[in-house]
């Protein structure tokens, strides 16, 4: 079975109140063995649009990629991330 990736680029329009979902998020990553392979690095952008913050998380597969976003707790935090930033999210398997 594959791994699965969540891979995630923010913008974040209320710095002060982000952490908020870092501190909700974090112990359910944990949980789920999220293991972040990219964490707002320097980058370029080369075509297309683009977000100030990129994150690749590995996860050990989809059904627990897909497992730890649909979570209560996950939902929870995620509804104040989208209070405070916008973003696009995709969850995509590995190679095999």
């Amino acid at each position: 079975m594959p791994k699965a990736y969540w891979i995630v680029h923010v913008t974040v329009h209320d710095e002060a109140r982000y952490p908020e979902y870092l501190a909700a998020a974090m112990p359910v990553f944990e949980r789920y063995g999220a293991n972040f392979i990219v964490r707002n690095g320097p980058y370029e952008v080369m075509e297309g649009a683009t977000r100030q913050r990129n994150f690749v998380i590995e996860f050990k597969d989809r059904a627990t990629a897909m497992e730890c976003y649909t979570c209560a707790d996950y939902q929870a935090a995620k509804a104040i991330r989208q209070k405070y930033s916008d973003g696009d999210f995709v969850i995509i398997d590995g190679p095999e």
